[in-house]
């Protein structure tokens, strides 16, 4: 699973590789775009740096990667378009390791002409990423897959909506061009499920029918494996691999806090190492979420009656967010009378800070699952005690 002290996940990457580059009947909407959704810290950007982009290269794609998070300076457009000219001037450059890479281009290390300036790309007047990704395709006979890590930051501003319409123009211009020689495909990767999931299916979006999925987080193997490359040191602490995965789930799967945890863990010699790590690992959960319960709390007393009235939901949300028995309900808990415009005032800014999310219209729930179950947990225990009679 490892040779270079990294977590692997080879089948997973197999997979989703294979699904884009060799698609079955059933996996054709990859065509259109995969928009790949998870919670925060869980590993997406790792998994896709150290194991999509070297599968899909592995079965002779050329990937341009992009993280909009990189430069918060730069716009999205900016950071996309700079991406692309970087990878035309590596195919252009005479040796360059890009060139090596790229198998079946039968052109030495002398180099690619593209036959349009490199700077122009995405200027006013100049070659568009249509254009160059007909290009790029045509040249190196090859799948070209564009992925955009954080691909919600292009949504809210004009010149993101061109952004995507660009992309989306150079999707159809590739794929449905008879004869050519590779695709492009294009996969977009965020923290925000339900922004994500609205790229696909609102049809004022660009990319409306791409497929959107899940990101897998990391499952016991990892746990074991986190385990095993610790346990090579001596004298550790460490708890049992079904009190570790236990642990790892309370802590929402994120690879950080397992570490963060087991380092603790060490302080706590001369007790049950199982017992004491499931209390390090309640109290670190709790820590990690009490940033975004402290963000609801700064939302007013209303916020935290519509954040209650939206964890006690279930996973699947709550809807009637507006209605007349929500209102009740926020006015009794404020102790003045609420209406349903300073609600939806306050209901924008938590989507806006991701700390919920809408599934679907008029559906409302919390972003971030553990900091729901953090929630419910505190709650339970200030909730007073049942009368034993």
């Amino acid at each position: 699973m490892t040779s270079d002290g990294l977590f692997h996940r080879e089948s997973y990457a197999g997979q989703m590789a294979g699904q884009l580059l060799n698609p079955g009947p059933l996996d054709e909407s990859t065509r259109s775009g995969v928009f790949l959704s998870g919670i925060r810290r869980v590993g997406k950007t790792t998994f896709l740096r150290q194991d999509l982009i070297p599968a899909l290269e592995a079965r002779g794609a050329l990937v341009i990667y992009v993280d909009l998070w990189a430069d918060p300076a730069k716009s999205p457009s900016a950071l996309v378009h700079e991406a692309v000219r970087q990878t035309l001037q590596q195919l252009q450059t005479k040796g360059s390791s890009l060139l090596k890479r790229i198998k079946g281009l039968n052109v030495g290390a002398a180099g690619l002409s593209f036959g349009f300036e490199l700077d122009k790309v995405g200027e006013p007047g100049g070659t568009t990423l249509a254009q160059a990704f007909e290009a790029l395709v045509a040249k190196t006979r090859a799948n070209v897959v564009l992925i955009v890590d954080e691909v919600q930051q292009t949504l809210g501003t004009d010149e993101g909506q061109a952004l995507l319409h660009a992309l989306k123009a150079a999707r159809d211009a590739v794929n449905a061009k008879p004869g050519t020689p590779g695709r492009f495909l294009f996969i977009g990767t965020g923290s925000h499920k339900s922004l994500l999931a609205e790229m696909t299916t609102r049809r004022s979006q660009p990319f409306a029918g791409a497929l959107s999925a899940s990101y897998q987080v990391l499952g016991k193997d990892f746990v074991q494996w986190q385990l095993e490359r610790i346990g090579t040191q001596p004298g550790l602490v460490l708890p049992s691999l079904d009190a570790a995965w236990h642990g790892f789930q309370t802590l929402g799967h994120r690879p950080e806090e397992l570490l963060k945890a087991l380092r603790q863990l060490q302080q706590a010699r001369g007790t049950d190492a199982d017992t004491a790590w499931h209390i390090i690992c309640a109290t670190l959960a709790g820590a990690a979420a009490d940033a975004d319960l402290k963000a609801f709390d700064d939302l007013g007393e209303l916020g935290k009656a519509v954040f209650e009235r939206i964890a006690a939901g279930g996973e699947q949300g709550v809807s009637g967010l507006f209605g007349a028995e929500s209102l009740a309900f926020y006015s009794q808990r404020i102790g003045s009378a609420v209406d349903a415009s300073q609600v939806q005032k306050v209901v924008d800014k938590m989507v806006g800070a991701q700390l919920i999310i809408r599934p679907s219209h008029g559906v409302y729930t919390i972003a971030d699952p553990f900091v729901r179950k953090v929630w419910q947990e505190k709650q339970a225990l200030l909730a007073p005690p049942r009368d034993p009679r």
